[in-house]
């Protein structure tokens, strides 16, 4: 067998593979004297068919079977002959038909991954966004805890204020004709929320308790249903009831069903967790202007099929968070072509990313120790709330192990290049006005 290998590109490769005349006889022969045991042929008693008739009526049942073996036993053979790591499967051209005492030869087209040798990546230059927590996000949260435990009382009051909630029965009329799904009974609105067509809830306010009214709209052109589509509308609209939103007052009692002992507690707990979000995001941001500032100093060609894998991925991952809320894709505005679209960009720089840390991580000889290991999968269980036994025994599969080793590594790279960085705290506004400027250039 003669192999030459030439690279196309850094992630393509072009194996052209001549198998010899004498293998390629002995495959034919071989494959003939395999179908002449169970040939059926009328005039022959089963396995006593001449092979000259063999020939003549299987010939395209053998060259198929020959060509199909010869390739995939010489294709893998040489990517081990000559270590290439193919990450997908080859497209195969054929030179010529099969032919008794002559070689054999096809190309084989694949994809590789690319061998990446990081550059410049210790003193990398980057901004910090600095840590100014803002008090207010825990008065935030609390207001929306607090939302969460809400009552609606009637007002003594008759006329309708912006937030109020209305209890109304309403019907609407296009063209005087009362249309589909147009009509409602001891409907709850709140007024100033958005929910109905613009116009709707400004003309209930003032409105007093027992008035009946109409009220005329446009339905926007982009409406969901085109029948009503930027069409004028006339709505009967009857005022039943007012109510309003009331909160209740956060005490030691309160608290207790958010799980604290106190007021206090609860407030310590929430300035906790919140100034531990922010930090993180800040990190992440860090993290995203490290690799940023990485792939701009290492530009790359990725394969194809990784970038494919990674989107793969992220469309998963996301399908998943969605459908644990109760939602899909299409409610998203977006379906697998256009998220593929949309996020390919990002793939391809995540899959650039990961390569540059493999890189780095292999050039400093930055490895994961059994100690590290034994550390994550500990963290795993904790957050997980699962037996550390469970999750040992989930991570000891090859397939998870290896997943896990690669996160830690990739985590221990970004660290070693954090620690050799040039980093400089600035304000937020800051950050916005050069990610601003970045995107006009």
């Amino acid at each position: 067998m003669n192999v030459q290998v030439e690279a196309i590109s850094p992630v393509k490769k072009k194996i052209n593979v001549e198998i010899s005349a004498e293998r390629v006889s002995s495959e034919i022969a071989a494959t003939y004297k395999k179908i002449a045991k169970n040939a059926k042929i009328k005039g022959f008693r089963k396995g006593k068919v001449p092979m000259s008739v063999v020939e003549k009526y299987f010939a395209g049942d053998m060259e198929q079977d020959v060509v199909n073996r010869l390739i995939q036993e010489t294709y893998y053979q040489a990517l081990v002959d000559h270590d290439i790591a193919a990450i997908a499967h080859p497209t195969i051209e054929q030179s010529g038909e099969l032919h008794k005492d002559q070689p054999f030869t096809y190309e084989a087209h694949v994809e590789v991954k690319p061998e990446v040798e990081a550059r410049d990546y210790k003193g990398l230059s980057l901004q910090k966004e600095a840590f100014v927590f803002d008090g207010q996000l825990v008065e935030t949260r609390i207001e929306q805890m607090l939302e969460s435990r809400a009552q609606q009382e009637v007002v003594v009051r008759d006329e309708a204020q912006q937030g109020d909630f209305v209890t109304i029965d309403f019907e609407g009329f296009v063209d005087g004709v009362a249309f589909e799904h147009g009509a409602a009974t001891d409907h709850v609105l709140e007024l100033g929320s958005g929910s109905f067509i613009d116009g709707f809830e400004d003309q209930l306010v003032g409105m007093k308790r027992g008035e009946e009214k109409e009220i005329a709209v446009t339905f926007p052109q982009e409406y969901g249903n085109k029948e009503l589509a930027g069409k004028d509308a006339t709505f009967k609209v009857a005022l039943k009831e007012i109510k309003v939103k009331v909160l209740p007052q956060l005490d030691d009692e309160l608290a207790g069903e958010f799980g604290a002992e106190s007021a206090e507690q609860l407030r310590q707990k929430l300035t906790d967790n919140l100034q531990q979000q922010e930090q993180k995001r800040i990190e992440e941001d860090l993290k995203e202007r490290l690799m940023a500032a990485l792939i701009e100093r290492n530009p790359i060609e990725v394969p194809d099929t990784m970038i494919e894998r990674q989107l793969d991925f992220m469309h998963e991952n996301l399908s998943r968070r969605l459908k644990a809320q109760g939602l899909n894709m299409e409610m998203m505005g977006m379906n697998a072509q256009s998220f593929r679209a949309m996020y390919r960009n990002t793939a391809t720089r995540q899959v650039q990313g990961s390569l540059l840390l493999e890189a780095v991580g292999r050039q400093e000889s930055i490895a994961v120790d059994e100690a590290e290991v034994d550390q994550r999968l500990v963290e795993i269980a904790e957050m997980a709330q699962a037996p550390l036994e469970e999750v040992k025994k989930y991570y000891a599969g090859e397939e998870a192990r290896k997943g896990l080793l690669a996160q830690i590594e990739e985590e221990k790279v970004m660290r070693f290049l954090l620690d050799q960085a040039s980093i400089e705290e600035v304000a937020a506004e800051v950050l916005k006005g050069t990610a601003g400027a970045a995107e006009q250039e």
